[in-house]
């Protein structure tokens, strides 16, 4: 499905990216940085963000650096207050 219209992405390139690098990717502009090309209107950032939000790994990584404590149970990833 094409996610971005302005530079012709699909969710599949962004996935993609995003399990290529080793680099965390919290943003879409940090994706289309590794797509090699920018944010135009903007219009799709929130289905970017969606699709980075998927990845349990990344989920938790993401939570841990905003300061949360985060554990794994069968249930999933749990916040700690």
């Amino acid at each position: 499905m094409i996610v971005c219209s302005c530079n012709i992405i699909s969710d599949h390139d962004i996935r993609g990216a995003v399990v290529s690098t080793d680099d965390e990717l919290f943003s879409a502009a940090q994706v289309y940085d590794c797509l090699g090309c920018t944010v135009r209107c903007g219009r799709c950032s929130h289905s970017v963000k969606r699709i980075l939000e998927e990845r349990p790994v990344h989920r938790a990584r993401h939570l841990e650096a905003l300061g949360a404590m985060v554990v794994h149970t069968e249930q999933g990833l749990e916040r700690v207050e």
